[in-house]
Formats: structure tokens, sequence, C-alpha cells
């Protein structure tokens, strides 16, 4: 049997060549897992990860329990102060053990302020369409023996969308 030839004509996964290199990055950080790095926005949620992001994990003297350190900026670290057991649970879901004790909410990097820039992306913005006569038509007109005039009106804008929806 002939050997397999080679597709890649060598060249190398990305992947394959970053692998190391943001491994050491992020245990330079404390960072066991890249994972909790690379994939905040699914560790924490899509709303959590919008106004923060993780800066260290520091491990006590006595190796029991670490603290997560997390960057966010001022208006947005009480709503972070109240979610921060939902994210502590959520990151030991990745570690696989109760591996953070605690998390810590900062306004500005544990090593400084040069490397604190917040630069959180904000929610892209949605873009109005121009409602379709047709459509809004098709959803009044289904919504015409409801007795009702505002259950009437909701239950034809909740068409309006259900149908847009439909057709984008």
């Amino acid at each position: 049997m002939p050997p397999r030839r080679q597709t890649t004509k060598g060249f190398a996964r990305t992947a394959s060549l970053l692998t190391a290199k943001i491994r050491k990055a992020s245990e330079s950080r404390g960072f066991a897992q890249s994972r909790l790095l690379t994939n905040w926005a699914e560790v924490a949620g899509e709303d959590a990860a919008a106004i923060s992001r993780p800066v260290e994990v520091s491990y006590g003297r006595g190796g029991m329990g670490a603290t997560l350190t997390l960057l966010t900026t001022g208006a947005n670290a009480p709503v972070l102060e109240m979610q921060k057991e939902q994210l502590r649970a959520r990151v030991n879901a990745v570690y696989g053990y109760n591996a953070i004790a605690r998390v810590r909410v900062t306004q500005t990097a544990a090593t400084g302020f040069s490397e604190g820039r917040v630069a959180f992306e904000h929610a892209p913005k949605k873009i109005e369409v121009a409602p379709d006569p047709a459509i809004r038509a098709r959803a009044t007109q289904t919504a015409a023996n409801i007795g009702d005039e505002s259950l009437r009106d909701a239950l034809a804008r909740l068409g309006e969308n259900i149908l847009n929806k439909q057709n984008r």
C-alpha cells in the first residue's frame, strides 16, 4: 500500500503553532485552563462577558482555592458584583472541580494602569427595517376576530414579528 499523500503541502494549522505560546502566556497569569480566556463568552455568558474580562487567577499561600480577578468598568462593577457566585460556579465547571474559591471584581488591571485598558465590545446596534405593509395586513387580518382591542393589537404585533423573522 503506498504511503498516504500529505495534503497540507508544508502548511500547519494556526492552532497548532500558537497552542504552546497561548498556554505559556495564560499560565503566567495563573490560568491553568486557557479555555477560560479564549472562550470567556461561553463560560460567563454573553451578558457578563460583555462587561468583564478575566485578568488573573491567584493562588493563596495555603494552596486551597484560588481568586479569579475580573476587570470591568465602574458603572458595571455593581452588576458584576451581584453575579459573582454564578460566575464562580460556571468557572469551576470549566475546571471540573472547585478551583476558584473567590471572585474579585476590579476596575483596573491587577498589574497596573498601562495594561488595564478596558475595551469591551458593545452589542451590535439593531438595524431598524421598515415594516412590510403586506405582512402587517396579514397579521392584522389574522387577529381581526379578537374582541378585546388591546389584545387584538398585541396579537397583531406578535404575528407581525413572527412573520418578519420567518422572512429573514
